[in-house]
């Protein structure tokens, strides 16, 4: 059974990031929307290096989950428009390996998008690296409490007239205790504050993993019409 999950959400996963590299919106669109976020929060702190520095983790994860916004809009509705996704549901995949499918596939982008970033803040803010290992796993295990919450609300959203408005005032709430965890730990990981933060990404961990399983057992309701 877990073995039969694991195939299909690789399937789904990968369909969705062959149709993200032939439409090129992740590289062409929010990558830039992403970094255009950082240039313009320097502008918005007067370019003052030591404030940039300082503030660097929480803008970072700002700008994050602003650019995954519009990853997990165009993943929530990218069969929604033809019909694709009522053909998913009838060819006997199980809702929790859409899920896992369609959460992998957001979570590949954030990652790439969260290495975009990461050089980011080395070339615009000058920030230092002081524990590169807490730095990735914190990336990493956040990255998959994002993607969980938003395939979730994603799929709660797109059915509805006014999802383009309605994902975020859904979504941002939700993720804001993780966007608390994800900026203390990098506070640790860029030298910004003392704080311990293996301590904070266990929290996410927690997070990550309760977003992951109530999301892959309620996708089913979520997605019938």
């Amino acid at each position: 059974m877990i073995g039969r999950i694991s195939r299909d959400a690789w399937l789904v996963a990968c369909r969705d990031l062959r149709i993200e590299a032939r439409s090129r919106v992740v590289l062409d669109q929010v990558v830039p929307f992403s970094v255009l976020v950082l240039v313009l929060f320097g502008f918005a702190l007067d370019a003052d290096n030591r404030t940039l520095r300082t503030f660097a983790p929480g803008l970072f994860w700002v700008a994050v989950l602003l650019s995954a916004l519009l990853a997990v809009q165009r993943s929530a509705t990218l069969d929604r428009s033809d019909g694709t996704d009522t053909a998913l549901r009838m060819s006997g995949l199980s809702p929790i390996s859409l899920f896992l499918g369609r959460a992998s596939a957001v979570y590949v982008q954030l990652v790439a998008l969260q290495v975009v970033l990461v050089g980011g803040l080395l070339i615009l803010y000058g920030v230092d690296v002081e524990d590169p290992l807490l730095l990735v796993v914190a990336g990493l295990v956040a990255g998959v409490a994002v993607a969980a919450a938003g395939t979730l609300y994603g799929a709660l959203a797109s059915g509805l007239g006014v999802r383009e408005t309605l994902l975020p005032i859904l979504l941002l709430p939700v993720l804001a205790p993780v966007l608390i965890g994800a900026t203390r730990a990098f506070d640790d990981a860029l030298g910004a504050a003392a704080v311990d933060g293996w301590a904070w990404t266990g929290l996410l961990s927690l997070a990550a993993l309760i977003l992951t399983v109530v999301g892959a057992s309620t996708h089913s309701a979520l997605v019938e019409d």
